[in-house]
């Protein structure tokens, strides 16, 4: 099957899919999450695969580490299917009721975006968390993992469409992609697909964006930033700066700059340092922080860099304002915390900070579909329309209007032989 045909069929499998009803939907995810554990040895050896292969090949150990598919991560993947079972079903919610006129009743009702085309990162488990995200909201999906994990995506997704299939959901809601061609011919396939979701560099959310007139959704760096406040804590502080930068550092939401108020600067960067060394973190610091503590250099690219690696820059900034107008300028609108003790600091940043998630006084690492309660997350998005931040199920649905008539016209309201009540209801859409 070419892509235009795996388009075409999960178009068709969207249109049945956005019917299912919530329990079939919940009783296929828990098969999917049954057939996973069943399937547990075939999957990991394909992991082991891909993980030798990738080693042959030299490949980077944050982007190994990421690769990596152990139990642990089998176990996480259908906890977190586990938990999607118990949310509500963003499918079919009442959003606004507005009576027109009596026996006129409009309704903006959610329901399933249609067909998502999701390029992810060398993964596995997103490959799970986004087909049983997609799955839950209605939606069919293309999925093109990267290359490196095709061992492991391809047994993952044997095994979700076998279950899909036991649980009797409609053929063809779940198609993988195999090639660089693939998603370059996923762009044109306008009238097949709804919406992509690329998780990557910069570079390749621009060219996708480009190259397609379908919308697309997400987020490219991950340049976020801890910035310790002149009143912080500097326990806290350094506690939630090592969490942010050292938790798991091959991630989009880890720390690649802190930004330290100078007024704390001399006590604060030693107690840093010395725990950044214990953790084999790089610094890269500016002149005031290279005065304090030992740090290479950082140059003006490294504000603006993505490390998902064991470095940090670092940068001393006298006082609130500058610490703002930095991250606006050099972040990538993802997530960004203050570390302070003052209402009113705390206020002013996490209103003027230009991000999709701002935190106060707690590591960037919470910013997350699963820790946020969304049920995973199909990636982080830093657009302003429609879904922002960690993309969960609410992400994943858009809405119709429903207009319920008893036999009116326009005519009538034209001529002013009728009027529009427009009053609000406080009902659902119920036939």
């Amino acid at each position: 099957m070419n892509i235009t045909q795996a388009a075409a069929a999960a178009k068709a499998a969207s249109i049945q899919l956005a019917a299912v009803t919530t329990r079939a939907k919940n009783d296929a995810l828990a098969q999917i999450a049954r057939t996973l554990r069943q399937n547990a040895s075939q999957i990991l050896a394909a992991n082991q695969k891909d993980l030798q292969n990738a080693q042959n090949n030299n490949l980077a150990a944050p982007l190994l580490k990421r690769l990596k598919f152990d139990q642990g991560k089998l176990d996480d993947v259908c906890a977190g299917i586990e938990s999607l079972i118990k949310l509500d079903d963003p499918v079919g919610k009442t959003l606004t009721a507005t009576q027109l006129d009596t026996g006129l009743e409009l309704y903006k009702v959610s329901c399933p975006i249609g067909v998502i085309g999701v390029i992810f990162e060398s993964r596995p488990d997103a490959l799970v968390q986004i087909s049983t995200l997609c799955l839950k909201s209605g939606n069919a999906v293309l999925l093109k993992g990267g290359s490196e994990a095709e061992n492991t995506n391809n047994a993952l997704a044997d095994t979700i469409t076998a279950a899909g299939k036991t649980a009797g959901l409609p053929d063809g809601w779940l198609h993988l992609l195999h090639t660089r061609q693939d998603v370059a011919d996923m762009l044109s396939l306008d009238d097949y697909i709804d919406l992509i979701i690329p998780r990557g560099s910069n570079d390749f959310v621009r060219y996708i964006m480009n190259n397609t007139n379908i919308a697309v959704l997400g987020h490219a760096d991950g340049i976020c930033h801890v910035y310790i406040h002149a009143a912080a804590d500097l326990d806290m502080a350094l506690r939630i700066a090592v969490d942010s930068k050292c938790q798991y550092v091959a991630v989009c939401n880890a720390a690649e700059t802190l930004l330290v108020d100078q007024e704390i600067a001399a006590d604060f960067l030693p107690r840093l340092k010395k725990a950044f060394d214990e953790k084999n973190v790089e610094i890269r610091g500016c002149d005031q922080t290279r005065s304090i503590i030992d740090a290479k250099p950082a140059t003006e690219q490294d504000w603006a860099a993505e490390y998902l690696d064991n470095i940090i820059s670092i940068k001393v900034v006298s006082g609130l304002d500058l610490a703002i107008e930095h991250i606006n300028t050099y972040g990538s609108r993802h997530t960004d915390a203050i570390v302070t003790a003052d209402k009113n600091a705390a206020r002013k940043f996490l209103d003027l900070v230009d991000s999709a998630n701002v935190f106060l006084n707690c590591s960037t690492r919470f910013s997350d579909g699963f820790r946020y309660g969304l049920g995973a997350e199909v990636g982080i998005s830093t657009n302003k329309i429609h879904a922002r931040g960690p993309v969960g199920l609410e992400g994943l649905v858009i809405y119709k209007w429903k207009l319920l008539g008893t036999g009116q016209i326009v005519a009538d309201y034209a001529g002013g032989k009728k009027q529009f009540t427009h009053k609000k209801l406080d009902k659902n859409c119920e036939l």
